[in-house]
């Protein structure tokens, strides 16, 4: 079930209204309520045989959680003898236990998705669970905190938590301390009308990110992509740095409709995404780019790899292998393991470089540092290596012819209908004006440094904003077309 989808919108009017007015009644009832309308949103999107792939490894997780937080059984000896454990949960007892639980959810996330990359296409599921790879990370994470002492859970909250359906396609990855707690607290199910004016605008903010930047950038970028080998350097770049536009509102777009929907349910998400393009060093666009998985691979990985503590070359390779892993785990695909490798030399570059690095203008450092992502990006998005490194080659040659009509066709479809109607003797310039016109919006818009999830404690209503609001809501809304999706729900 898209998000921008005329369905996901009936869903969750019934959704939010029905938990609301069930809480009134019974707050625990209407939690169990939310749950059942998780769990159909999920079943809609992704079908009963990805449920219930997801449902065994949730009552693997709950049954290390029970094992891992239960009391010892004690037997008390007759007299004054000492007490004895029926099964005492030894150290080694409970490492077997969090590493048999751990390994359900890396090997069902291996067979699904990298069965076919290991044996070399010889073998293969052919299919994936919606979310799969979230739901994975998110369920490690879990393990990880009951492990280790930092969080005990309700386990009557771990479904909800699971399938909760504004993150479980695509995230945000929801760390245990982030969620659980809001269930229990004053908030839930009870927003106030502050939570409701930020919901709608976070929603309508990450609606038009969607549906009028993202989708319309696409279109570039798949023209370009399917016609390469005609491609000028500068229709090169423009499709380079259309899909880096393309994937930051598409994800972003997508964090803030989730963060959006969850204040409507009185919950508060994580922060996602905070302005990643204005970063100065590669180190920084990590800490402003899919923060949640950001903090998953330092928290659950690199720490435990041991981090920086054991000499710089460890350090160094610690580095690589968490961006070999965040590559691997966006795709399986040598492509992927390229950008992830690319973004690890990145950080280890800066960190060899040391604050020499700092002493560099500021605007030479965000320039190299936008350079470096754009380039990254391109082996993110391209089918294999080899197409990778021809559109690399061809936005550096002395091709300097204009870029293409074909390049801009059907971009803003709808709207250059209309304005050729209108205006027809402008017909002529209605493709490259929209197409020009939705890279600088796209290109302030990304390099603004408010955010709508971090904006959303600090909104307050106004006419302008709600009338600005209404209209990118209608604009999104009429130009639905139920074909796209999100680009990171395919990971």
């Amino acid at each position: 079930m898209n998000f921008q989808s005329f369905g996901f919108l009936a869903f969750l009017l019934v959704t939010v209204g029905g938990c609301l007015a069930l809480a009134r009644w019974n707050r625990r009832a209407a939690a169990g309520g939310l749950t059942l309308a998780c769990l159909i949103f999920y079943i809609v999107g992704g079908g009963w045989a990805a449920l219930l792939v997801l449902a065994l490894g949730l009552a693997a997780s709950a049954a290390a959680v029970r094992y891992l937080t239960m009391p010892d059984i004690r037997i008390q000896a007759e007299g004054d003898g000492p007490t004895a454990y029926a099964y005492p949960r030894t150290a080694a007892r409970r490492r077997r236990c969090f590493y048999l639980a751990a390994a359900w959810h890396i090997g069902v996330l291996a067979v699904f998705k990298y069965t076919g990359f290991v044996t070399g296409g010889c073998l293969s599921v052919g299919w994936a669970p919606l979310g799969l790879s979230f739901f994975t990370f998110q369920q490690l994470w879990l393990l990880k905190e009951v492990y280790t002492g930092g969080f005990r859970p309700e386990r009557e909250d771990l479904p909800l938590y699971a399938f909760f359906f504004p993150s479980v396609v695509s995230g945000p990855i929801l760390k245990p301390q982030a969620f659980f707690p809001q269930l229990h607290g004053e908030k839930f199910l009870r927003p106030d009308g502050q939570d409701f004016a930020a919901a709608l605008y976070a929603i309508a903010s990450g609606m038009a990110k969607k549906v009028l930047l993202a989708d319309n950038l696409g279109i570039v970028v798949g023209n370009g992509w399917a016609r390469l080998d005609e491609l000028s350097a500068p229709g090169g770049w423009l499709v380079i740095l259309g899909y880096t536009l393309q994937l930051y509102f598409d994800f972003s777009g997508y964090c803030d409709i989730a963060a959006g929907c969850a204040r409507l349910l009185g919950l508060r998400l994580p922060v996602n995404f905070d302005s990643p393009y204005r970063s100065l060093s590669v180190g920084e666009f990590w800490k402003r780019w899919h923060i949640t998985l950001t903090s998953f691979l330092r928290e659950c990985l690199y720490f435990p790899l041991g981090g920086s503590k054991r000499g710089t070359g460890r350090a160094y390779l610690n580095i690589l292998l968490v961006f070999l892993v965040s590559g691997l785990w966006h795709g399986a695909g040598w492509t992927f393991l390229i950008w992830g490798g690319l973004h690890g030399l990145g950080q280890i570059g800066e960190r060899a470089w040391g604050k020499g690095r700092e002493r560099l203008p500021r605007l030479l450092r965000w320039a190299v540092t936008f350079a470096f992502v754009n380039a990254a990006w391109v082996f993110f998005r391209a089918p294999g290596v080899p197409q990778a490194l021809t559109l690399l080659k061809t936005a550096v040659t002395a091709d300097f012819r204009p870029p293409a009509e074909w390049l801009m066709a059907d971009v803003f479809a709808k709207e250059a209908k209309a304005f050729g109607m209108v205006f027809p003797a402008l017909r002529a310039w209605t493709a490259p004006v929209l197409t020009y016109g939705l890279f600088a919006a796209a290109l302030l818009a990304a390099l603004w440094p408010r955010n709508a999830v971090g904006q959303m404690d600090h909104f307050k209503p106004a006419f302008w904003r709600a009338a600005v609001l209404a209209l990118l809501a209608a604009w999104s809304v009429l130009s639905f077309t139920g074909v796209t999706t999100f680009i990171y729900s395919n990971f």
